[in-house]
């Protein structure tokens, strides 16, 4: 065989890599559909904690039968607060919430608070104040429930799961996210809402 007959020495003939080849359109595919999966994941979870604070109000000011029985609601002469923080049992605002147990504007702020926190991360507008609102809500939810404490003031076990991270502050924490990521833009009202002249000078109010 002739010398010119030889492979180059230093030419390496390369075939492109099947597995490569089939991977990059579903890579393309998958990075362009990864904003609009996120969005929908954010849209999701803000109408769940929406009806969350929604169905709150709604059973406590009806009397649905489920966490307030029927004839107890606020319609019908009951207190939204009255059960939950005259039994708060542990704590540093123990006694500062019996004093508030049943107040009107106990009841009304409260009241107030989950239907205003409810529409708005249903509708997905005004997300920056509902998430304050809804922080400042959990905030007093967790003190009146204190899980830090091993023992209630009768010397009962507590039965705290968790020292620190329960349910409220997970609720805050996804408040403020679905604030931060704009997530009334998909499936909801916020890209309207933001374009409103007075919403639009004004930011907060996003």
């Amino acid at each position: 065989m002739a010398v010119h007959d030889q492979p180059h020495p230093h030419r390496v003939f390369r075939f492109p890599s099947p597995r490569r080849a089939a991977t990059a359109p579903d890579t393309d595919e998958t990075t362009a559909a990864a904003p609009a999966t996120r969005a929908y994941a954010f849209a999701g979870l803000r109408i769940l904690t929406g009806f969350v604070f929604l169905w709150a109000f709604l059973d406590k000011t009806f009397g649905l039968g489920y966490a307030t029985p029927s004839g107890k609601g606020w319609i019908d002469g009951g207190s939204p607060t009255e059960g939950f923080l005259s039994s708060v049992a542990a704590g540093p605002m123990r006694s500062t919430f019996h004093d508030w147990a049943g107040a009107a504007w106990a009841d009304w702020l409260f009241m107030l608070g989950l239907l205003g926190i409810g529409l708005a991360l249903i509708a997905g507008i005004g997300l920056r104040l509902a998430a304050v609102a809804g922080i400042a809500m959990m905030a007093l939810m967790w003190i009146a429930e204190w899980p830090p404490a091993k023992h209630l003031s009768d010397g009962s076990a507590s039965m705290s799961t968790n020292p620190f991270a329960d349910y409220h502050v997970i609720y805050a924490v996804a408040l403020v996210a679905l604030a931060a990521a704009g997530a009334g833009a998909t499936c909801g009202l916020g890209r309207a809402w933001a374009r409103l002249p007075f919403v639009s000078r004004n930011r907060w109010l996003l």
